[in-house]
C-alpha cells in the first residue's frame, strides 16, 4: 500500500473527483494534492494584460497567482474535512506534467492520482495532455480518474 500520494489538483471537477478517490482508496496515505500554475494559462491574466507588457512576473500577476492557489486549497480542504483527513498542499509555476514528474522523484511518491483531463480540455490537442504524459513518463503506478 503507497505511503506517499500524489493528487495534481486544478481545480477542475475530475480533479477534485481524484482528491476523493486518493482519500478513499488510500486511507493510511500521506495526501499531497499540488498545484502547478501553468504560465500560459488564461486563468491567471489580468485585467490589465497587453501584447506589448506582459504581467507575469509582476507583483499584480503574483496576487492574483496566490489569491487563486489558495482558494483552489481552501476547496481541497473542504473535500479533506469530508473524509475526516488532512492533506498537504503544495504549488508551484511553470510545465504541468513536467513539475508533477520531478515532484514525484524528489519526494518519493509512491502514486499518482490525477484527472483525465482538467480545465482546458479544449486545448488539449493543441498543448498536450498532462495526464497522458503523466502516465506515459511516471516511475510510479497512476491512477486515472475519469
Amino acid at each position: 500500500m503507497p505511503s506517499s500520494v500524489l493528487v495534481p489538483v486544478d481545480g477542475s471537477p475530475l480533479s477534485m473527483d481524484a482528491l476523493r478517490h486518493a482519500l478513499r482508496a488510500f486511507p493510511d496515505a500521506e495526501i499531497t494534492a499540488y498545484h502547478v500554475v501553468d504560465l500560459f494559462e488564461p486563468e491567471y491574466s489580468t485585467d490589465v494584460d497587453s501584447a506589448y507588457e506582459p504581467m507575469i512576473g509582476s507583483d499584480e500577476w503574483y496576487r492574483t497567482v496566490d489569491a487563486a492557489t489558495d482558494h483552489l486549497f481552501e476547496e481541497v480542504a473542504d473535500v479533506a474535512a469530508d473524509y475526516d483527513r488532512t492533506v498537504a498542499t503544495e504549488s508551484d509555476i511553470g510545465e504541468p506534467a513536467r513539475l508533477i514528474l520531478e515532484y514525484t522523484t524528489d519526494e518519493a511518491v509512491d502514486h499518482i492520482v490525477l484527472g483525465s483531463h482538467g480545465r482546458l480540455e479544449s486545448n488539449r490537442a493543441l498543448y498536450g495532455s498532462v495526464a497522458a504524459t503523466v502516465v506515459r513518463r511516471s516511475p510510479v503506478p497512476v491512477t486515472v480518474i475519469r
